[in-house]
């Protein structure tokens, strides 16, 4: 996986004046795909290696339907539904798209349901949340292909393979 060399600081050590300037300007990048195709492994992958800060929203929004709130309640309704929850957020730098076929997400998401005993990893909520992926992200990947912001990565392939198609990606903007 070391395929790429990180031009951002190393953590434990003084910053030098050049370093400061990269990290002035937080690097914002989206990683979007179907459930299964690899954002999660592929995202703690790139924090490890760079440093950055992972936010996963799918594991988030999971603690918050756990509450026993009306907000963890409606969460939880629109996610047993197979649906997108609403979120807000500050615009990316780029947008990673991981592009997988339906049959290999369904596979990858019914094998990590078996291990993490995930209740919204049936096979009916993946079915239907693939199905609201790709309908609801449509319009929104518009916007950023729009942008000249996206950048395809096939996900279908062994992760050492899509993680170096990752930094290739994220050093083209450092």
């Amino acid at each position: 996986m070391g395929l790429c060399e990180s031009t951002l600081p190393q953590l434990g050590r003084t910053l030098r004046p050049q370093e400061k300037d990269i990290l002035r300007y937080p690097l914002i990048i989206f990683v979007v795909g179907g459930p299964g195709c690899g954002k999660g492994t592929q995202c703690r992958n790139m924090a490890l290696k760079y440093g950055f800060y992972h936010v996963e929203l799918g594991q988030l929004l999971r603690e918050e339907a756990q509450r026993s709130t009306q907000r963890g309640r409606q969460i939880r309704d629109i996610m047993q539904k197979g649906l997108l929850v609403p979120t807000v957020g500050r615009a990316p730098n780029i947008v990673i798209v991981f592009d997988c076929s339906m049959e290999t997400m369904v596979r990858r998401v019914l094998r990590r349901g078996q291990v993490e005993h995930r209740a919204d990893d049936s096979e009916p909520a993946i079915r239907k949340r693939l199905e609201t992926h790709y309908t609801l992200c449509e319009p929104v990947l518009t916007f950023y292909q729009q942008k000249n912001l996206l950048r395809h990565i096939l996900a279908e392939e062994a992760p050492e393979s899509i993680f170096a198609k990752c930094c290739s990606v994220i050093e083209s903007l450092l």
